[in-house]
């Protein structure tokens, strides 16, 4: 696939790519330069897309357990060990 360059250094993304990227009116891209000379056209995605692809590796702690660790510490009596 390929585009024209118009006169204002515009260029229209083909559809077949605009729908594999997921690029709608309006969206933004990304250009990312490599060292060999080549560029990467990323879609800009909010930050919002990446909720909830990294899980946990352990079950969260509750707040109970947090506070009376909390308190240990800061007593400088550990009630466990």
């Amino acid at each position: 696939m390929e585009s024209a360059i118009t006169s204002k250094g515009q260029v229209t993304i083909p559809k077949a790519i605009r729908d594999h990227l997921g690029l709608r009116p309006g969206g933004r891209v990304k250009y990312f330069f490599h060292p060999d000379g080549s560029v990467v056209l990323l879609p800009k995605r909010p930050v919002s897309v990446l909720r909830g692809i990294v899980h946990p590796a352990r079950p969260p702690v509750p707040l109970d357990e947090m506070t009376e660790a909390a308190a240990s510490g800061a007593s400088g009596h550990p009630k466990h060990r």
